[in-house]
């Protein structure tokens, strides 16, 4: 009789009973949470702005709805509603006109020759060795921290047809800047150009230093030239860079004041360099007519509202490419 041996497997062990799904943790907000507390910490900034700047813009925009001048001010006679009159006898001044469209031709010019020389300089920093580099950023920089009176008067006196140095570099004798109205003009914006460059170089050349370098050798294996290799290779790359320092430099020469205050003593003569903001004091201050410097003051800031809303949609629009 034979036996036959089988080999004794081991069972397998049941399967674990499924658990059921344990539920979805719910958010639960931190003990003592107020949706309003951030705005408990902003609202010392909220109050400081609003002082500084919700309420002078509210009493600019008041005083040019209302006839305001030195009558008003010292109390002799009432003050009235114009309405939109003020704003009527300003776009009805030809004065006016002529000082807007000269105020943004000028600012065009400033804009566009401080981003030739900010961009130009910004290239030539990539091209130069350490010491040069660190040297010119340096003397950037100083152009740059000088306060816009500080260097008004400086290049007055740099071009001042009895006593400054250009006049006898270039043989020009006792030749005055600021009696012609577009030397004067070419004077001033020597000076905007002198102070405002800097920022836009040192803005470019970060970002150019950011472009890949593999981009670049591409472009020079190719057979670009520099001129070619930046517009069609490193200027795109920084249009977001670009966009900002136009924006910014729109708001800022658009506003100018100090440069053409001093330079040409109050805007030229018979008011042949005036600009807006110098217009603007000139009704408000020197004629008391409050009210129409006023509106000024309030067309001003919405063309540079209209400029900043632009640069903000840009910025915007750039950060969702991004």
């Amino acid at each position: 009789m034979t036996t036959r041996l089988t080999e004794k497997r081991p069972t397998p062990a049941p399967a674990p009973e499924p658990t059921p799904a344990a539920p979805a943790a719910r958010r639960t907000r931190p003990r003592g949470h107020r949706p309003w507390t951030p705005w408990l910490y902003l609202l010392p900034a909220l109050a400081v702005l609003g002082g500084l700047l919700v309420y002078p813009v509210y009493q600019l925009g008041l005083i040019s709805f209302l006839e305001y001048t030195q009558a008003q001010v010292s109390g002799g006679e009432p003050t009235s509603f114009q309405g939109f009159g003020n704003y009527t006898a300003l776009f009805a001044d030809p004065q006016f006109r002529q000082v807007l469209l000269t105020t943004v031709v000028f600012a065009a010019v400033c804009v566009v020759a401080t981003l030739a020389v900010g961009c130009a300089l910004a290239v030539l920093l990539t091209r130069v060795r350490a010491l040069p580099r660190l040297i010119l950023m340096l003397a950037a920089l100083g152009a740059w921290a000088t306060p816009a009176i500080t260097g008004s008067t400086v290049w007055v006196f740099l071009f001042d047809p009895d006593f400054g140095p250009v006049n006898r570099l270039l043989g020009l004798g006792d030749h005055s800047w600021t009696y012609g109205r577009y030397s004067a003009f070419a004077l001033v914006l020597l000076e905007v150009v002198w102070c405002s460059f800097p920022f836009v170089m040192v803005t470019v050349y970060a970002g150019i230093r950011s472009v890949p370098s593999e981009v670049l050798e591409a472009a020079a294996l190719d057979g670009a030239s520099q001129w070619r290799t930046w517009r069609s290779v490193t200027a795109p790359m920084l249009r977001p860079i670009l966009v900002v320092v136009t924006i910014q430099s729109i708001i800022w020469d658009f506003k100018l004041f100090t440069q053409i205050y001093v330079m040409t003593n109050g805007g030229g003569i018979a008011g042949q360099n005036l600009v807006l903001n110098v217009y603007a004091y000139q009704k408000a201050f020197a004629s008391s007519q409050y009210s129409l410097g006023s509106a000024i003051g309030v067309v001003m800031l919405l063309i540079l509202l209209a400029v900043t809303l632009v640069y903000l949609r840009l910025l915007r629009r750039q950060g969702e490419e991004l």
